[in-house]
């Protein structure tokens, strides 16, 4: 399964090494991206949303961002999220089941491959 599943993942963050431990634990290899430290591109980001099927807001990590980011929307946000990928919300998991940010954690077991959390 390694290829079909991809994390954005901060490994300073307990939420995301969860995530990535609960995947790991249901068999699935992800690619581990360390989105800090390859930051994703706008286009990246505005794929992710419509893979989400969000909004550019719905990536921002708010409780870390200054007003200036906050009062931004559309591709002028995610333009701040490329350069800035510490105010970016984690984990965000993409899968055969969908793209989720997995907030709160449990989420991940929704996209977990059928009959894994048997």
């Amino acid at each position: 399964m390694a290829g079909d599943y991809t994390i954005w993942h901060n490994p300073k963050c307990s939420t995301s090494r969860f995530v990535l431990g609960a995947l790991r634990d249901a068999g699935v290899a992800p690619v581990v991206r360390d989105y800090q430290q390859d930051p994703p591109s706008v286009a990246e980001l505005r794929a992710a949303v419509a893979a989400m099927g969000g909004t550019p807001r719905d990536l921002l990590r708010r409780k870390d961002a200054p007003d200036d980011v906050r009062a931004l929307d559309g591709d002028a946000l995610l333009e701040a999220l490329s350069r800035e990928p510490r105010l970016i919300e984690r984990p965000l998991v993409f899968s055969p089941q969908g793209t989720r940010l997995a907030r709160p954690k449990e989420t991940v077991f929704q996209q977990l491959p059928p009959g894994s959390a048997d």
